[in-house]
């Protein structure tokens, strides 16, 4: 049962003052993911509120991803969108500063020689080889980002190395001073087997990003290619004007 005290003579709307205290109490995790909330005439009655400030109220969490309205089930708890700044970090490392709690499946770690793209983006002869590694990443145990590496073949990374820590942290473990990236975000639609990994329907839209990450000599030492739950991520970015 949600509790907060309504302050009418704030300035702050009525609705967005019941919207910021459900938000809270699923960031807090008093409504956890998958708990469902109070129906409209109840949270009104409670609280002195009319129906349509309390409806407003949940349509502006509905909006943000937090609330989701079943037919038949009411309106249940999603898990918070994971929200990442466009910076030079990993997956791992920002989803353990915002406070998740990231696991990895390592699906496949192998050397294979360099052929097209990955070649180029890592200024490697074609034929030099190279060490593909390809995991999915859960936060709180729900699948969130598929991911493809490759990195130069002088780096040895375990199956054990890279389930119990990110990518980044295992570079910088080996003396790596990661500088700067080209990277671009898109999307598209899941493939099946995507689909099925990240427990998304089939032909879902996806993010995508891909990066090339460079040392603090100018040396190319990654190449990323991932794929992102969109009903679960998305990219942040300040921008300034000229």
């Amino acid at each position: 049962m949600l509790t907060f005290d309504i302050d009418r003579s704030s300035p702050t709307p009525l609705y967005f003052q019941l919207a910021q205290a459900i938000e809270g109490a699923i960031t807090g995790g008093t409504l956890p993911s998958g708990s469902k909330l109070e129906n409209e005439v109840l949270l009104a009655q409670r609280y002195g509120l009319s129906r349509p400030t309390v409806r407003r109220a949940v349509q502006e969490l509905v909006d943000k991803g937090l609330l989701v309205r079943k037919r038949g089930v009411g309106t249940q708890v999603l898990q918070p969108h994971v929200r990442r700044s466009v910076e030079l970090t990993s997956l791992y490392d920002d989803l353990v500063r915002g406070g998740e709690a990231p696991t990895t499946e390592v699906l496949s770690l192998e050397r294979v020689p360099a052929t097209g793209r990955v070649a180029e983006d890592l200024e490697l002869v074609e034929g030099d080889e190279v060490v593909v590694l390809r995991r999915l990443r859960r936060s709180h145990g729900e699948p969130l980002a598929l991911m493809t590496n490759h990195l130069p073949g002088r780096f040895s990374p375990t199956v054990e190395e890279l389930a119990e820590r990110g990518l980044y942290q295992y570079l910088r473990s080996q003396g790596v001073h990661l500088r700067v990236a080209h990277q671009r975000i898109g999307a598209r639609l899941a493939r099946a087997e995507e689909a099925r990994l990240l427990d998304e329907p089939p032909r879902a839209a996806l993010l995508t990003m891909q990066r090339v990450a460079f040392d603090d000599h100018g040396t190319p030492v990654e190449v990323g290619r991932h794929l992102y739950r969109a009903s679960r991520y998305d990219f942040e970015a300040t921008l300034v004007g000229r």
